[in-house]
């Protein structure tokens, strides 16, 4: 691998010219180069701090020999979007991100990578970009967020936002919530999407052992970052490539961890993305039927009660790999350059487990409050895939965060055409209890399918629908989402998927347990299953799409080129 790079290297002097102009030095042209990318940005808390991960990492190249050079592509955040119509442009970044790594690791050559990312999609897009490249590549999580009062930054901002919208809150409240929401820097401090991605980059290997969800204020951190410099000069060296990590077995690994842990919905999304960029084709049922095998063992929110950081002190997701292990391919290769199994073992002889959970004594909370064992778990998996007349190619449920009265359902549907009507009817109480809200044209082609953490909550924080309502929809879902919410609906409604043709007053049945999600009547009356699909092969011969709002740029070539949900909603 390096002696390809030095070769191509030495096609042109102009390069090694560019390079001197940029404080390199004539010895570093000989070194090992290698490319550290990261989101680094003042976009949120999840990457500001950053810069200073790379700088250990850079560090870390320098003292085993190599030449780093520093690159950026600063990422986004959905809570920044949540409300209008930037969230359309959230999912799209992930392609954005993944792109501009694949041009900074392209134009020049290089030995190895390091991808540096905390978030929802920039922490994917370098996995998808790891693939792509197929060079030695260690990716450094950017760690959790500390806790503030109100513990975590969506346990007060969804209800405070729900009581917001009614009236119902205080200046003082709200000023208190904005001083105190996000103490520290790091991802967000629950099982959301950026959590569950960090957690997902090391259980497939691409992280070192026990770095996702390192708290991001801990010198922990830094250390495991100056490692992570060191570790890729030894990858560069064997020529161990992403693609020998990234294999069938790696992604049944991190599955079955994401099962145990009641990871996002989102990953549904992600996994199948990155398994494309390796020529895998992989289908987001094996969530569901390998989930299925699988105990769910945590305790974190938004499914438990603790935070994410309690999750690393209980050995984070080594210690999840550790109980799973019977169950687990510990042949996998990852980036330490050895196995999966080697990597337990090792930790355990390091007295990682004990040294970590020492932290716990700190609150007064015994590990198996944060992680239980296989043996004391009741539950298995988290995630559940439903097909049916609605969701001919699927739709996903987190079925770990609905309410057990809740996993069986039949109501009417109340139809709208954008997040925002759907919203606004539920703050103004035009929506009744047993109703089904059907979300649709938010799929990836829709309007590049944004999430609907606004919609959820509104649901959530009315004490009248709570419970008792569910969400139906082609587009997606926060990680923080709680109750009956299915997404990934497909075919979209754009493509005039089932979902475009449904009316308000149509029956539609959730069935969890047998994963079905079905239209089963008209006009608020039973009818066969022939009926309704009669009546909507009448429906999609009068459908017509309606006028959505106008595209351009990435979001118009997105939602013109994406893929479905169920497929991974990449570019083709």
């Amino acid at each position: 691998m390096e002696q390809k790079s030095k070769a191509v290297r030495k096609l042109w002097a102009q390069s090694d010219a560019l390079k001197m102009g940029t404080e390199w030095s004539e010895g570093d042209l000989e070194k090992p180069q290698i490319l550290i990318d990261d989101v680094f940005g003042e976009s949120h808390p999840g990457s500001v701090h950053l810069d200073g991960l790379s700088k250990q990492a850079t560090i870390g190249v320098f003292e085993s020999g190599g030449r780093p050079g520093n690159f950026h592509v600063t990422d986004l955040c959905d809570g920044w979007a949540q409300g209008h119509d930037g969230m359309n442009y959230i999912l799209p970044s992930r392609e954005a991100i993944a792109d501009m790594v694949q041009l900074h690791a392209s134009v020049m050559p290089w030995d190895g990578m390091i991808l540096v990312s905390s978030c929802d999609k920039a922490v994917p897009a370098h996995l998808m970009a790891a693939a792509r490249m197929d060079l030695p590549t260690i990716h450094i999580p950017g760690g959790s967020m500390r806790s503030g009062p109100g513990i975590t930054t969506s346990d007060v901002a969804g209800p405070l936002t729900a009581l917001d919208k009614r009236g119902l809150v205080s200046e003082t409240e709200m000023r208190n919530y904005k001083l105190t929401g996000c103490p520290t820097c790091g991802a967000c401090q629950f099982m959301g999407t950026a959590s569950t991605m960090q957690c997902m980059s090391e259980a497939l290997g691409l992280a070192l052992p026990g770095s996702a969800l390192i708290p991001a204020t801990f010198m922990e951190i830094k250390r495991n970052a100056r490692f992570a410099g060191q570790k890729i000069m030894e990858l560069a060296q064997k020529g161990i490539t992403s693609s020998q990590i990234l294999t069938q077995a790696a992604f049944e690994n991190a599955i079955k961890v994401h099962a145990a842990i009641s990871g996002s919905t989102n990953a549904l999304i992600h996994f199948p993305a990155i398994a494309h960029e390796v020529g895998i084709d992989l289908d987001p049922r094996l969530f569901d039927t390998i989930g299925s095998t699988v105990k769910y063992l945590t305790n974190i929110q938004p499914s438990g009660q603790y935070i994410t950081e309690m999750l690393w002190y209980a050995g984070g997701i080594p210690m999840i790999q550790w109980l799973l292990k019977d169950q687990l391919d510990l042949n996998a290769l990852t980036v330490t350059g050895y196995t999966l199994g080697e990597n337990l073992e090792m930790l355990q002889k390091s007295d990682f487990f004990n040294r970590n959970v020492s932290y716990l004594k700190t609150y007064g909370i015994e590990s198996e409050k944060i992680i239980k064992k296989p043996e004391q778990a009741k539950q298995h998996g988290s995630i559940a895939v439903l097909s049916g007349n609605l969701a001919p190619d699927g739709s996903v449920v987190k079925f770990s965060a609905v309410t057990p009265s809740m996993h069986q359902h039949v109501g009417p549907a109340a139809v709208f055409n954008s997040e925002e009507a759907a919203q606004e009817a539920i703050i103004n109480g035009k929506i009744n209890q047993g109703d089904v809200i059907i979300i649709r044209y938010e799929g990836p082609k829709g309007s590049g399918m944004p999430e609907m953490l606004m919609t959820t909550d509104a649901i959530v924080f009315d004490e009248r629908l709570n419970g008792t309502v569910a969400l139906v929809t082609d587009g997606r879902f926060s990680g923080a989402t709680q109750g009956p919410c299915i997404g990934h609906v497909s075919p979209e409604a754009v493509e005039g998927g089932p979902i475009a043709l449904i009316e308000n007053g149509d029956l539609i049945e959730i069935d969890i347990p047998v994963r079905k999600l079905n239209v089963i009547g008209i006009n608020n009356k039973s009818a066969s299953p022939e009926e309704v699909m009669k009546i909507f092969a009448e429906r999609k011969e009068k459908w017509v799409l309606p006028k959505l709002a106008p595209k351009k740029g990435l979001l118009k070539r997105y939602s013109e080129h994406a893929t479905s949900a169920m497929a991974g909603a990449y570019l083709k």
